[in-house]
């Protein structure tokens, strides 16, 4: 590795050379920086005779002093040392951007639907983060909903009304995470008690939605409780931000209900597009969103430093 320079960008000026590695996120960068979901000192370059080898960002929510997620490594694989670059590049960006002794954020990226037709790419950009100690922990689908798919069919077996108060949310929450299938809130609940995993989850996701909360529903039957949606937006998207079953109540096809109601509620916003995820491991709800009209338009990995 020869005449290289490691340095964050100077500003939004210098987008435009960031983004001479191509990846899905490019579009959306320049309005993170103004909004402050990225700064800056969180977007580093490798730079060798002024063109990018390699480039690494971080991104958080606006007005944190530290960022919660790795969400951009890219490098020019027609450059023979360019995994090499990228991983000092990784190692000189990550010591001046996390905490000293801080485990580092988790790592998460797009892919198209196809990628495991030609691995070798994301292998590559894999490798730099397993020499810094990550591991990869879930692969997971990127649905979409459109209008032209049409609203789910209602279930007629269910009422829905909105949260009685924050903790039917929590409580109601932490009850669905019995036997969940996700693996995020697997490893929430190998460290944590349900009711305050459920905490984390309001706190880190739920909490930061600006959408109303009028939106979010419990579907009953016979007034009792049997899961709920909360349909929101996020700062890109409107998206199907939680979906949950509770433990007696699954296996009676309820899922496909509760995700029409949350769909109904964003498709009379006028959305373009409704985004969803959940783990490839996770089968039932996989085939819940394929049964609502949503089609897989990416996949994402997760790596993580445990």
């Amino acid at each position: 590795m020869t005449d290289v320079t490691l340095r964050p960008i100077t500003g939004p000026d210098e987008i435009d050379l960031f983004n001479r590695l191509p990846y899905t996120l490019n579009h959306e960068l320049a309005d993170d920086l103004a909004e402050g979901r990225r700064q800056p000192g969180w977007m580093w370059l490798a730079l060798r005779d002024g063109r990018p080898v390699a480039r690494v960002a971080w991104w958080g929510r606006g007005g944190e002093p530290t960022p919660s997620l790795l969400d951009v490594l890219d490098l020019d694989d027609d450059v023979p040392d360019a995994t090499e670059v990228a991983s000092a590049l990784y190692e000189k960006a990550a010591a001046a951007v996390l905490p000293p002794g801080a485990t580092p954020p988790e790592y998460g990226r797009y892919l198209p639907a196809d990628w495991r037709d030609d691995p070798g790419p994301v292998h590559t950009r894999m490798s730099v983060l397993e020499k810094a100690g990550a591991r990869l922990t879930v692969e997971r689908l990127r649905l979409e909903w459109r209008p032209d798919a049409g609203v789910p069919a209602a279930d007629p077996r269910l009422s829905f009304r909105a949260f009685a108060d924050h903790d039917e949310l929590i409580a109601l929450t932490a009850r669905a995470l019995d036997g969940t299938l996700d693996a995020h809130s697997r490893a929430d609940l190998a460290e944590l008690s349900p009711h305050d995993a459920a905490v984390k989850h309001y706190e880190e996701e739920f909490a930061t939605f600006s959408s109303p909360r009028e939106w979010w529903r419990v579907a009953t039957v016979d007034g009792e409780p049997v899961g709920f949606v909360l349909p929101a937006r996020n700062s890109y998207h409107a998206i199907i931000a939680y979906l949950g079953v509770l433990p007696e109540h699954r296996g009676k096809g309820h899922v496909d209900g509760i995700l029409a109601e949350g769909t109904r509620v964003l498709a009379e916003q006028d959305v373009p597009r409704v985004r969803a995820a959940t783990d490839v491991g996770n089968t039932p709800m996989a085939a819940a969103f394929a049964r609502a009209g949503y089609v897989t338009f990416e996949r994402a990995i997760n790596m993580a430093w445990n």
